[in-house]
């Protein structure tokens, strides 16, 4: 008898249960159909962070990722429920559809366990809303990620903005060529490009993360409008929902523009703040540095490493580490705003009005 394989799964075990009980998230997956869940993946190969289970009712997504990840059988289950009843972990990251995610607060709020939501909050603004009484009657958090919030020249662009205290405009582009032509993989794009599953197309998609900067840039005040416009450019191939999108946000003293698009012929995510005597410009694809420009002068700062680098970081340090949990874009009181706006520029585009929200 070979006694040295006969010790392997000992071995496996052994250091799966070290593993388990350590400083890192233990996390159960709710979905694996949103494509970001592979960041999250590959940081639990790297040894970052514990997933103790999926859930996930597709089968042969399922398969696809124990192969793709080298994952055991034993960390899938059908249903979240069943799989909460059986696991305890710290955090329950949700990886599903917007029209599901009511739904799984509905599962993880009494059981007091916190969720990590990747954007948007919520479907609509009346499940989000939904979503705040089930997380203040069990007093348990509910953070929304955007991959947005850790890009180091935005996260400069934020500080300098809020700490200047007035912006007079915004303007966010965001987008690419297309969830298809980008290669989103076809269980992403099922419901990416559905509005009934996902609220909208590229309106939600990367409109979002323009309704979360102006957002925090006026501190979390609620707009005083929102109009919006959408269109469909390639409706040959996306026929559900929108592929471009405008909206414009106002408030007293300023205006938020973003231009989201599955029809642009590169990828780009950046954001301008106009201020009374500044102008900042950061990118995701220059994200070590902020194009500054004041009077006459322009100039590009190079900008300090961030203290976190990801949600994981973050909520790793905040929940095993005592660190504060002080980020304001990653909570539920944000989150209800960006919602707000992106159901106001959903209604404004539909009935082709400005909807007033005071």
């Amino acid at each position: 008898m070979n006694y040295k394989n006969c010790l392997l799964p000992i071995c496996f075990l052994f250091a799966y249960h070290f593993s388990y009980a350590s400083n890192k998230l233990n996390v159960v997956l709710a979905g694996l159909s949103h494509d970001h869940v592979n960041a999250i993946l590959d940081k639990s190969r790297s040894g970052l962070i514990n997933i103790i289970g999926i859930a996930e009712a597709d089968q042969q997504l399922c398969e696809k990722k124990k192969k793709d990840y080298q994952l055991p059988g034993s960390l899938f289950f059908k249903d979240l429920k069943t799989a909460l009843q059986k696991l305890h972990p710290d955090l329950v990251m949700v990886y599903d559809a917007p029209s599901e995610h009511l739904g799984i607060a509905e599962i993880c709020m009494p059981l007091h366990i916190p969720m990590l939501i990747e954007k948007p909050l919520a479907f609509s603004y009346d499940d989000a809303l939904k979503m705040q009484t089930l997380s203040e009657k069990f007093k348990t958090k509910i953070y929304t990620n955007f991959p947005s919030i850790w890009y180091t020249s935005f996260i400069e662009l934020l500080k300098r903005s809020v700490d200047a205290g007035t912006i007079s405009k915004m303007i966010m582009r965001g987008g690419h060529h297309g969830p298809i032509e980008v290669g989103c993989s076809k269980e992403f794009v099922n419901w990416l490009t559905d509005s009934v599953k996902n609220g909208g197309g590229a309106l939600i998609d990367f409109g979002c993360y323009g309704a979360l900067i102006m957002t925090e840039l006026m501190r979390g005040q609620t707009p005083t409008s929102v109009y919006a416009s959408t269109k469909h450019l390639k409706p040959n191939m996306y026929l559900k929902a929108d592929d471009a999108a405008t909206i414009i946000i106002e408030y007293k003293n300023a205006t938020g523009i973003v231009e989201a698009s599955w029809n642009f012929p590169y990828t780009i995510m950046d954001a301008e703040v106009y201020g009374n005597n500044e102008y900042l410009h950061a990118s995701q694809f220059n994200n070590a540095q902020l194009q500054v420009k004041k009077d006459t002068s322009t100039r590009d700062e190079i900008i300090a490493t961030p203290q976190y680098n990801d949600a994981v970081e973050y909520l790793t340090a905040v929940m095993k580490n005592g660190a504060p949990d002080n980020n304001e874009q990653l909570s539920l009181k944000r989150n209800l705003i960006i919602v707000r706006i992106l159901d106001a520029a959903r209604k404004s585009a539909r009935e082709g009005k400005k909807i007033l929200l005071q």
